[in-house]
């Protein structure tokens, strides 16, 4: 730390879903899709010509810019793409608020790193609490004083969703103020806000490949919105790095979001091992919210959540658990296939057979 600059010391980073490597483990605590990509994505990788690679990527993603806006119904200008959602979500801090200026605004449990963002582009920041029934507090979160919010939609770690007609109501309940929609989950939920983003200027909606696609390895995201707020991260991105989705990113990507098929055949099996886990997870006694998402948020009163997470990781299956007040009797769990839930089940069963 002898070099360590002010924030390096002070700043607390985020912290990823462990990786462990003492043996092999039902792996439901990162919330990877648990099908491969689609086929497309081989035939891309086994053609492309690694003579390219000597050369630099498109370096506003024009390509898979037109595929993207092709898949939502937009225009190329309304799209902009980034080296994972993550990036396009940082670079909202910059764009759009001011150290100096009013605070964005999020929910108190939410997505981790977009407090972390705002200490590291030292934005000023309020958290709103979450409802008892684990609802973002819109009411709430619209009566702050601030410049914007960061709605992650359906919400993470708390699986529920927000419809479509509410996050309109709300955007236009605060017209001065940005609302960015983090619909990493979204196609899980189906009710993207994407198509709003033709009538409401404040709105811009972050999406990620990483979850529904099956390419978390490949690292590629995009926002959707009005064209002078795909602008303002279009600056904030040349300020800092001007080629930040790869050639092979950018092809792989392509052709995903190209194959409809394939990806919306893999979604609804995930919803529907989404919705048979939740009604096993509810007759064992756990509270379960209705998810949005492709994972679950459960808790069961007696056995808290970190002993149910260190018992599972002990039988070899592995959930997200967070030590922190209103999370720590819960734990995310992942929706993996058919044969990993019924690991993580009978696991469940054997457990709770204990009290």
């Amino acid at each position: 730390m002898r070099f360590f600059s002010k924030m390096a010391s002070e700043i607390t980073p985020y912290v990823a879903g462990e990786q462990p490597k003492d043996k092999r483990y039902v792996k439901l605590n990162t919330n990877e899709n648990p099908y491969p990509p689609s086929p497309e994505v081989e035939k891309v990788l086994r053609a492309y010509q690694s003579e390219n690679l000597r050369l630099y990527p498109r370096p506003n993603a024009d390509g898979l810019r037109v595929e993207i806006a092709r898949a939502e119904g937009v225009d190329e200008d309304c799209v902009f793409c980034g080296n994972g959602s993550d990036e396009v979500l940082a670079l909202c801090f910059p764009a759009f608020f001011d150290a100096d200026g009013s605070p964005a605004c999020f929910a108190e449990f939410t997505y981790s790193f977009y407090e972390v963002f705002a200490q590291f582009f030292s934005i000023p920041f309020v958290k709103v609490p979450l409802k008892e029934d684990f609802y973002l507090d819109l009411d709430a979160m619209k009566n702050t004083d601030c410049k914007g919010y960061f709605i992650a939609n359906p919400n993470a770690p708390t699986s529920v969703g927000i419809p479509r007609e509410t996050v309109k109501e709300f955007c236009l309940s605060v017209p001065d103020k940005l609302v960015v929609a983090d619909e990493a989950y979204m196609d899980f939920y189906g009710q993207s806000c994407v198509p709003l983003t033709a009538e409401l200027d404040n709105l811009l909606v972050v999406k990620t490949f990483s979850k529904s696609y099956s390419l978390a390895g490949m690292r590629c995201g995009y926002a959707i919105g009005n064209p002078s707020l795909i602008d303002a991260l279009f600056r904030m991105k040349d300020c800092f790095n001007s080629y930040p989705v790869d050639a092979v990113c950018q092809a792989v990507a392509s052709a995903a979001i190209a194959d409809r098929e394939y990806h919306d055949r893999t979604v609804a099996l995930v919803v529907s091992e989404r919705e048979r886990v939740r009604r096993e997870l509810l007759a064992l006694g756990f509270t379960v919210p209705e998810s949005g998402a492709n994972f679950l948020f459960a808790g069961r009163g007696k056995r808290g959540g970190e002993e149910i997470y260190r018992e599972l990781k002990e039988a070899g299956v592995l959930v997200r658990f967070w030590n922190k007040p209103f999370l720590s009797d819960f734990v995310r769990i992942t929706i993996g296939t058919p044969t990993e839930n019924d690991v993580l089940l009978e696991n469940l069963k054997r457990i709770l057979s204990k009290e």
